[in-house]
């Protein structure tokens, strides 16, 4: 992946001014339009002008931005300087990056010795260093030698931000992952302070008591607040039935890409997409908490130049429609549902209106691609039995339930299909696949995918 700040590029550009905007967080229902037309936001660069395009909006005033939500660097455990992360996202299309490490924020005095740092280590330990000094430049890298040993400054968020934000370009957000516990990682996105892990007794008094904890946050700061919880396969620590209890929380990854986090299960564990219909159908049938939405993430931990490729960037993203590429506007954006997860297919148009889901792609040449409408009927069998291992012993893990829930309503193979509801359907959401290989997969095979959000059919 080629890289490429010039030397010497220290010039601060403008940074993003906050506009206001509702922080709504309800779902969409079927008897209200939800039209999203899309047409991309260009910012890809001419190489004979070397200047960027100027972005188009839709014909609403709206526009698509791309988006990872899940990041590290080495202010815990990435393998880069955080400067080299954000030049990667921007380099790269992306229109906003939270910046989610482990317990910590991007903030105050820290140092780091990159020799020694098992975690630049997957990058070169020292090369690492180098690299950063020859993107950045002596003036703007600070280091010195203690005892003959290399100590480098890590540059907090509120420094390095304005070498790359620009009004209607790029935004950097100031994110968390909270990680707990009994293997619980939930990311807090756009706080203002450190928000400790709250811990807890059982996986779900971890959850509840984190999502808390950042809701008291977004009330005491004033500031629109997105927390959402992190892989739950890894480890196979939350099962379906633990995250449909947890009040207050609509957001999950149902991809990540990190290789270690099993987003395809086992054959004791559900997949993703499979949980995420347990879920659904658990939250609004029979626990009265509301919508669920899928997140397509990253996870980055390794960058350029690493011998570790398990945690690389650009596996999965998010695209998100609204005016203004803010904060405020991403996170009310993301809580109304008007995204799509992605981690490669491109869509032309989705709508949920009163009698129809609608969805395009927007092709590439010798593609083909498969459209599927999933959900579950408001009259369903509910029953599961426990999940047994090789001795006939039950062990933690999703239950086994019907297959009615979350059925394949329809199946279309094109670029373009309608879904007419018959009012029996719980939830309606769409799954779309395509023959083309991941660039950068996940698992070996992978091709890419993209997920539109539920809709609650009235």
């Amino acid at each position: 992946m080629k890289t490429g700040l010039k030397k010497g590029f220290i010039t601060a550009v403008l940074l993003m001014i906050g506009l206001g905007g509702a922080d709504a967080q309800s779902a969409h229902p079927a008897d209200h339009a939800s039209h999203h037309t899309h047409k991309t936001v260009d910012y890809t660069v001419d190489p004979d002008t070397r200047e960027e395009a100027t972005p188009v909006p839709d014909e609403e005033g709206f526009y698509w931005w791309k988006g990872n939500l899940h990041t590290h660097t080495l202010w815990s455990d990435g393998d880069h300087f955080p400067e080299t992360v954000a030049k990667w996202y921007r380099n790269n299309g992306y229109h906003f990056l939270s910046l989610s490490d482990h317990n910590t924020l991007q903030t105050g005095d820290k140092w780091i010795q990159p020799r020694l740092s098992r975690y630049a280590a997957s990058a070169g330990g020292v090369d690492v260093f180098e690299q950063y000094l020859e993107e950045f430049g002596k003036e703007w890298v600070e280091f010195n030698r203690k005892d003959d040993t290399l100590q480098v400054r890590l540059k907090p968020l509120s420094e390095y931000r304005h070498l790359f934000e620009e009004p209607g370009r790029f935004l950097l957000i100031q994110g968390e992952e909270i990680t707990d516990e009994k293997v619980i990682h939930m990311n807090a996105h756009n706080i203002g302070s450190f928000i400790e892990p709250q811990g807890g007794e059982t996986v779900r008094a971890i959850i509840q008591n984190n999502v808390n904890a950042v809701h008291k946050h977004q009330k005491e700061s004033g500031r629109p607040v997105l927390p959402h919880l992190n892989h739950p396969n890894f480890h196979y620590a939350v099962t379906a039935e633990d995250l449909a209890h947890i009040s207050g929380l609509r957001f999950f990854e149902v991809y990540n890409g990190h290789r270690g986090v099993q987003n395809y299960g086992d054959e004791h564990h559900v997949d993703l997409d499979r949980y995420w219909d347990i879920v659904l159908t658990l939250r609004l049938a029979h626990l009265d908490k509301g919508i669920m939405y899928g997140l397509a993430t990253d996870d980055a931990h390794h960058y350029d130049g690493s011998t570790d490729h398990t945690a690389l960037p650009g596996r999965g993203w998010v695209m998100v429609k609204a005016r203004y590429l803010t904060p405020r506007h991403i996170i009310t954006a993301l809580k109304k549902g008007d995204y799509y997860a992605t981690t490669g297919v491109t869509l032309r148009d989705f709508s949920a209106r009163d009698k129809e889901y609608l969805v395009e792609i927007e092709p590439e040449e010798g593609i083909d691609y498969k459209i599927q409408f999933i959900g579950t009927p408001k009259d369903h069998d509910i029953s599961s039995e426990e999940v047994l291992d090789e001795n006939g012993k039950p062990i933690r893990a999703t239950r086994t339930y019907s297959r009615e829930i979350g059925q394949v309503y329809r199946e279309v193979e094109g670029t373009q299909a309608k879904y007419e509801y018959t009012g029996d359907e719980l939830y309606v959401r769409a799954k779309i696949i395509s023959t083309k290989k991941h660039p950068n997969p996940f698992q070996e095979g992978e091709t890419e995918m993209a997920w539109t959000q539920p809709v609650l059919v009235e």
